[in-house]
């Protein structure tokens, strides 16, 4: 069944369940018929109301009836959720992130309007439940809130799509791609192939950076210096050839060098380049201009510096320099020597 489109698979499960739906009636009127004075009983216990709200009465055939019926129109739900994202959001010019957004919020919205009708085709009169429903929200309020609080969070993200499916998304430390947004968390893989599931609501109360909000095209810095012997301009130059010789860096945006100052043993610059390949990826491409970078460095002899520092002496002792002059002699200094008592 694997195999198949997820239509058909949804139809088979449609087919099984409408089968086991026509079984079990037929035992049910086999049973009827064959044990009649245990069939009464059974069916007081089935109609027996267990709670009244109102005008209507809870009993166990309403919760199976409720429960057939809300297991129908989920998997209804999901086949007309799949034709619609198929045969009309992928033949659009939407975004990926978009389609995602449409086809769950129509979701949604099947399944509440189902809900509600299939509640009143079941006989429930709606205004009966309103005391029901005033306490079902306090109990929620107190014991489901942080639930209910991420599920609301995961309308907001699908309305107004601060971040979106498939956005390069940064939430505190945590730094990688949205591959679901769900009704109650978001799943966002990291560059080492681990999925986190983030709850919905750390996007909207928290301070959360979108890399490609606007588009794919990221910029990367890379920072490096040069030693004080060297020429600027050629550095640019050299700076400029390697990044646009990197087949992953966008030609418009083009790249820039900036001097950014003097260092303590070297003259700093940075390469800015603009890239859409490698948006996940920012140290790959940056490993790639430093190799390159390494051996146009070495081909124009150009230094790479080190870290140095220059002692300079503004006065010494006689007794040092008397010992310091002992030892290139080859004598060894006299240990009274410039000892007073």
């Amino acid at each position: 069944m694997k195999h198949f489109p997820a239509i058909s698979r949804w139809a088979v499960a449609v087919l099984l369940l409408g089968l086991a739906l026509a079984s079990w009636w037929y035992a049910v009127a086999w049973f009827e018929a064959t044990f009649p004075s245990l069939n009464q009983s059974l069916r007081d216990f089935w109609n027996h109301p267990y709670l009244t709200l109102g005008n209507f009465g809870l009993t166990l055939a309403f919760l199976v009836k409720a429960a057939l019926f809300l297991a129908l129109l989920w998997i209804f739900t999901r086949v007309l959720s799949s034709i619609f994202r198929t045969q009309i959001l992928d033949k659009t010019a939407l975004g990926e992130g978009r389609k995602f957004s449409l086809q769950r919020l129509t979701s949604y919205t099947f399944f509440a309007v189902g809900a509600v009708t299939g509640l009143n085709v079941l006989g429930i009169d709606l205004s009966s439940l309103t005391l029901f429903s005033g306490a079902l929200g306090i109990g929620l309020g107190l014991g489901f809130q942080p639930i209910v609080k991420n599920f609301a969070s995961g309308l907001i993200l699908l309305v107004e799509q601060p971040v979106k499916v498939g956005d390069r998304v940064q939430v505190e430390d945590l730094q990688g791609d949205i591959l679901h947004i769900e009704s109650r968390a978001t799943w966002v893989r990291t560059n080492e192939n681990v999925v986190m599931i983030v709850p919905n609501s750390e996007f909207i109360e928290g301070r959360v950076t979108n890399w490609t909000a606007n588009d794919r095209n990221v910029r990367i810095n890379v920072p490096l210096g040069v030693s004080y012997g060297s020429d600027p301009e050629q550095v640019r130059a050299v700076l400029m050839r390697v990044a646009i010789d990197h087949p992953d860096v966008l030609d418009d945006p083009e790249p820039d060098v900036i001097f950014t100052g003097f260092g303590d043993s070297s003259i700093d610059f940075e390469v800015r380049v603009w890239t859409s390949r490698q948006v996940t990826t920012p140290k790959i491409i940056a490993s790639d201009l430093y190799f390159a970078l390494f051996a146009a460095f070495k081909q124009e002899g150009i230094e790479i510096p080190f870290p140095q520092r220059d002692l300079h002496l503004r006065s010494v002792a006689p007794t040092v320099l008397d010992q310091s002059a002992g030892r290139n002699s080859g004598g060894d200094p006299d240990p009274n020597e410039g000892v007073h008592h």
